[in-house]
């Protein structure tokens, strides 16, 4: 591609900065100034040449070309001081889902870090997070995973959302309000918690247009009214302000006044229940100072010219938020006899005020100021916190629960006796507290002290508490600590101590949670059943026993047993029925586990060669459709045995007892399809979260998992052995082809191979 031939086209209209970058070779990329390189230029202009060329011909609901669309997003990045991979991945994020190209024809033009990035977004732009219950706590859980490889994959997406958000008013109704509600419940608080403010506002301010547009027009026309004597009032202040500052030596980038966004003052006049008027903070002076000494010299400024409202202080340097970000908030009695909110702030935190963890790479605050952040940032302590609850919690209700109430909340900070602060969810008890300190301080709590008083265990904290936990070391938990801890850590380690402690009684509340559910008649065969079986296993348990004990003590719901047991015996082709009752359903249960290819039991058999005799798969080698196979003559009573060609095992069996046999083709169209057992051995690098990875693959396949085992090894390695249900060797092929794209995998291969060991 010539970089030189590049030329403007015509049927849309650039931006300046991309115009230029492709006339002059040498436009800056951020809008800071800063230039950039020949190489990031190219790979720039590249980018957007080959999307056009990709969507030339495609047009958006509002008629527009498609490739609009593109450049906006990549302009937002660059406003975010996005590296060049950042916004060649703004240009490029819609051609893998749009057009024909591929993550590999990506990577070979543009490298594997455009690869990735645009790869990421693409998954994420697949989610629905409107549907059932348990797909959209699938569909939180790999977006955070994906977040956690690398944040700027949901940067990137959070503008491809944001430029949507703008053009929303060309698409239907319905769908407006879809989106915007997923847009307010799910990106906006996303935005928040990485701190881009200005992403987070017009999110949420469009958001609020288009699913409350009556009283969205109101507060447009509340503030509109009002306009001329809040600017005028807040200009008076900043004159002030700004006069005492420079009297005192200190140096002042900017004070201003700036309006709140929309939704803002309206959900605070909801919280609140009060009208616009009885709104103070509708619009806030901002200060902008050199250094930190110099906020808390500012703020001095301002209690000493105004009177300051007790109770109306904090300090955000001292204590960031989450979201890393800092500033100093007032609240003082303007000359007007009105409240004022002032904020004090330094350039650089006024930066991550704006752009969040994108001020990371727009104003270089460490070296590699391109890189990708992880979970091992110290910056993504909640990251990494939600990435634990993935593992803790089984049921997908309560773990979107627990997203929206804790993830998406402001958090609270209190101290332990030695003056370490430690942040915890809204509404966090001492006993939240005392195992976010360690498993066993919370194992064994007996008591607990705030701000050296003793109170009692349910008791919330609040911002600045210090907290001392009392410990025994004969007391132990309590399933009443369930009904008032809020962090899923707590919660899961309780249960899990009660889990050990008590598994007979677990079993048997279990049980009998089940019994009243379903009925006596016909338990204990349901339990002692495949389907009971397959439905422990994919609850993530070894046993229906297991699955019983999680049962009793909450680790699972009824209802997600139940809907599983549902699938399980709907999925499996009825042998022998046996009737029973569920939920006033009549369901038909095998009453016992042989393989689905008795002839006697089908009506077609799957196998040709085989006609009218017992026949079954070797389990040394577990053949499948589409493979080549061979019969085998048993010595006893068990008929046929069917294995692969090649099998070790058939290598010393006497020709007189080999029987030429074949998949029957007509059969799996004839009747409903068969899955068929197969063992798989996975060696990747181990990391957090590769396993769910591996799964999520085999999900999107409707790909059953039977069993998983895991064993890690010195040097970062671990083995995977995934027992898994295919309907034939094409569709194992394609898993592999699938699992071996991740760049995680080192090998993967079939146990029991005829041809490898």
């Amino acid at each position: 591609m010539n970089v030189e031939a590049l030329s403007i086209p015509n049927d849309i209209t650039l931006p300046d900065w991309l115009s230029e970058c492709i006339i002059d070779q040498r436009s800056p990329l951020a809008c800071d100034g800063t230039e950039a390189s020949p190489a990031d230029t190219t790979l720039v202009c590249q980018a957007f040449e080959f999307a056009y060329c990709l969507h030339k011909g495609q047009t958006r609901a509002s008629g527009e070309p498609y490739i609009a669309h593109p450049v906006a997003v990549a302009g937002l990045l660059r406003e975010l001081g996005g590296s060049a991979a950042m916004i060649a991945a703004g240009f490029l994020h819609d051609v893998i889902e749009d057009t024909d190209v591929t993550g590999e024809e990506i990577e070979r033009r543009f490298g594997p870090e455009v690869r990735c990035l645009v790869e990421g977004v693409t998954k994420l732009s697949k989610f629905n997070f409107s549907s059932k219950t348990e797909r959209q706590a699938e569909n939180f859980r790999r977006m955070f995973l994906a977040m956690a490889q690398d944040i700027r994959v949901i940067v990137v997406k959070l503008a491809d959302r944001l430029h949507n958000m703008r053009t929303l008013e060309h698409l239907p109704d319905d769908k407006r309000r879809r989106i915007a509600l997923e847009t307010r419940e799910i990106f906006a608080p996303l935005a928040n918690r990485l701190g881009i403010g200005r992403f987070k506002w017009e999110l949420e301010d469009l958001s609020f247009k288009y699913l409350e547009p009556d009283a969205y027009r109101q507060m447009q026309e509340l503030v509109a009214d009002k306009r001329t004597d809040r600017e005028a009032r807040l200009a008076a202040v900043a004159v002030t302000l700004r006069e005492r500052l420079n009297q005192l030596g200190i140096r002042c980038h900017d004070i201003s006044g700036r309006p709140k966004h929309l939704y803002g003052i309206y959900q605070k006049m909801q919280r609140q229940q009060k009208s616009f008027q009885e709104i103070y903070d509708i619009a806030a002076i901002r200060i902008i100072v050199q250094s930190n000494d110099e906020c808390y010299r500012a703020l001095a400024v301002v209690h000493d010219e105004f009177r300051p409202i007790p109770g109306r202080f904090k300090d955000y340097i001292g204590l960031p938020k989450p979201n890393r970000y800092q500033s100093l908030h007032t609240v003082v009695i303007g000359s007007t006899g009105r409240p004022i909110e002032v904020q004090i702030r330094t350039l650089e935190m006024h930066h991550v005020a704006e752009y969040g963890i994108a001020a990371h790479w727009k104003y270089k605050e460490s070296g590699g100021s391109h890189s990708k952040l992880t979970t091992d940032d110290e910056k993504f302590t909640w990251l990494r916190q939600l990435l634990e609850w993935q593992s803790d919690l089984k049921d997908a209700q309560e773990y979107l629960e627990n997203i929206k109430d804790n993830l998406f909340a402001d958090d609270v900070y209190v101290f332990t006796p030695n003056g370490d602060v430690v942040a915890l969810a809204q509404g966090a008890t001492t006993v939240d507290f005392a195992y976010r300190i360690h498993t066993e301080v919370g194992n064994h709590c007996a008591g607990a002290r705030v701000n050296e008083r003793m109170v009692p265990l349910e008791t919330p904290l609040k911002n600045g508490d210090i907290v001392e936990i009392l410990t025994q070391k004969n007391a132990h938990p309590s399933l009443d600590w369930l009904n008032f801890t809020v962090t899923p850590s707590a919660r899961n380690r309780i249960r899990q101590w009660y889990k050990r402690s008590h598994r007979d009684e677990n079993v048997l509340r279990g049980r009998e949670m089940l019994e009243k559910e379903l009925g006596k008649s016909g338990l204990e065969a349901l339990l002692k059943s495949e389907p009971m079986q397959v439905t422990a296993e994919r609850c993530n348990y070894q046993s229906p026993e297991d699955l019983l004990a999680a049962l009793g003590y909450g680790e699972v719901t009824l209802n997600l047993v139940i809907n599983r047991l549902r699938e399980a015996i709907k999925a499996k082709q009825p042998i022998e029925p046996a009737p029973t009752s569920l939920q006033g359903e009549t369901l038909l249960l095998s009453s016992t586990l042989s393989t689905p290819i008795a002839p006697n039991r089908a009506k077609e058999s799957p196998i040709v060669g085989v006609e009218g005799l017992l026949h079954n798969l070797a389990g040394c080698c577990n053949p499948v459709p589409g493979e080549p196979i061979i019969g085998v003559v048993t010595l006893g009573s068990r008929g046929i045995s069917i294995h692969r060609q090649g099998c070790h095992n058939i290598d010393n069996i006497p020709g007189d007892r080999l029987i030429p046999v074949r998949w029957n083709a007509d059969s799996a169209t004839n009747t409903r399809p068969h899955t068929y057992p197969v063992q798989i051995y996975i060696e990747v690098f181990d990391r957090v979260g590769v396993l769910k990875d591996i799964l999520s693959r085999l999900s999107d396949y409707n790909i059953n998992v039977r069993s998983a085992q895991v064993k890690t090894f010195p040097g970062q390695t671990a083995v995977i052995n995934l027992g898994i249900d295919i309907v034939d060797h094409d569709q194992l092929e394609r898993i592999f082809v699938q699992i071996r794209k991740m760049s995680d995998v080192l090998k993967i291969r079939r146990l029991n191979q005829v041809d490898e060991s």
